[in-house]
């Protein structure tokens, strides 16, 4: 066999191990995550802010900032402090706690400056939208498992329709693997998730199509975002914690653009005690 012949089959090889490994991390990863959404509380908050730990230590990574210890301590205490407050309920106390660290990091950091002040700003969002969608006790749990599947259908369906189909590239300059064909089909994949909660009778059918499509396209640009921010600074992945993925912000790009995108539309409805309300009672 010639070296022409051998490279596409060691490369389709790669690429089903690869397959298979993406696919038993997200076999242990998501059961998790459902657990932990369904028992909210405690266990849900914990599990968020070790997220926006990660989140906040593999951004300054990326960014070449995380020798700068200073900066570190003081986003990881901000997002450790807010949590409690977030537990009971607190959410202006929290949003209290993560302005002085942001205000911490601010002053402390150094060059590259407006990117470590963006790296915090990136993880305390994610943590307080991902924290106040779950706390409506009326609709949180049905709101937030809504935002989290119509995000992984899109992920699943984007990766399995532009492997299947290929074609023109969505933007190749940022992310060059990502095809038209491939945000089409995890597009459609999170419009079929909307559809069963409306057909399983959790909401109406017209609000969670128009939801399922406007969550599914944010989570489309926060991949495309975080693909930007990584070909900037010339980085494949912003690290190799979770096999197959690369790295949490790798994984939760997408999930990060869509919670806060939900929570502010939530929040604009409802108000901050009825967030979930806000995305599913019409």
């Amino acid at each position: 066999m010639s070296e022409h012949e051998a490279a596409p089959a060691t490369a389709a090889g790669q690429d089903s191990r690869n397959l298979v490994t993406r696919m038993a991390a997200a076999l242990v990863l998501a059961p998790v995550a459902i657990v932990c959404a369904y028992v909210g509380g405690w266990l849900w908050i914990t599990l968020v802010t070790l997220a926006a730990i990660g989140l906040f230590v593999e951004w300054l990574m990326l960014t070449c900032a995380e020798r700068n210890v200073g900066v570190t301590v003081s986003g990881i205490v901000a997002l450790v402090l807010a949590t409690p407050f977030l537990a009971v309920g607190r959410v202006e106390a929290a949003l209290v706690v993560l302005g002085l660290g942001l205000i911490a990091v601010a002053v402390r950091s150094s060059a590259p400056r407006l990117w470590m002040i963006a790296g915090y700003f990136y993880a305390a969002t994610a943590q307080l939208a991902a924290v106040v969608v779950r706390l409506d006790r009326e609709a949180g749990l049905s709101a937030l498992i809504l935002v989290l599947l119509v995000v992984w259908a899109t992920d699943i369906g984007g990766y399995f329709a532009g492997r299947a189909i290929g074609g023109p590239k969505l933007w190749p300059r940022v992310s060059p693997k990502k095809t038209w064909a491939g945000a089409v089909g995890g597009f459609a994949a999170s419009l079929v998730v909307a559809a069963l909660f409306a057909a399983f009778g959790v909401a109406k059918l017209l609000p969670m199509l128009l939801l399922g499509a406007v969550l599914s396209i944010a989570s489309q640009f926060g991949d495309l975002f975080e693909s930007a921010v990584k070909r900037h600074f010339g980085v494949k992945d912003s690290s190799h914690i979770i096999p197959g993925h690369g790295g949490l912000m790798d994984r939760l790009d997408g999930l990060v653009a869509a919670i806060v995108l939900a929570a502010i539309f939530g929040f604009w409805r409802h108000g901050v005690d009825g967030v979930g309300s806000g995305l599913m009672v019409w």
